[in-house]
């Protein structure tokens, strides 16, 4: 099992948390490596949590599976629990943002496309269409009357 893991400088919002739904499935980006030959795949791999793909030879379905190019093994991997939101804490607090089974195959970078959502702390405003591929979010609340941000994002990938 693997974790996903995250730690950021939230200012004036909380819960940040992809846009995850059957509606609207996140794909969760990563780097992934044989454990097998350790060849890692050179290409960005994307895995819903909502998506479900046969395994070869067997009657199981995973999130995501892949079938290594250098020793030509298939190895599979699903997403057990779904995202938690990550909450403002004062000094930023290492948590689980996913948890995946991985079985043949490691994920070994994060990347964090796709859209993400916050809560403004003091307001309740709704952030939506967040986007953290540059590394940080810069935003105005309205109702607040402030500027809120995410900085310092550091994403590991953890033994669960």
């Amino acid at each position: 099992m693997l974790a996903l893991t995250l730690t950021a400088e939230l200012e004036g919002v909380t819960d940040l948390r992809p846009n995850d739904t059957a509606d609207n499935p996140f794909y969760y980006t990563f780097k992934v490596q044989c454990t097998s030959c350790r060849e890692t795949h050179p290409n960005w791999v994307g895995v819903s949590r909502f998506e479900q793909n046969e395994i070869s030879g067997s009657r199981g379905e995973a999130n995501f599976v892949w079938r290594c190019k250098n020793c030509k093994r298939e190895h599979s991997a699903s997403i057990t629990v779904a995202p938690a939101a990550y909450p403002q804490s004062s000094p930023p607090k290492r948590q689980q943002v996913i948890t995946i089974d991985c079985r043949g195959l490691e994920f070994v970078e994060f990347k964090p496309d796709g859209e993400w959502s916050a809560t403004g702390v003091e307001s309740g405003t709704k952030f939506d269409s967040i986007d953290l591929s540059e590394g940080e979010w810069f935003d105005y609340d309205e109702k607040a009357g402030e500027e809120v941000s995410i900085k310092e994002l550091k994403w590991d990938i953890v033994r669960a």
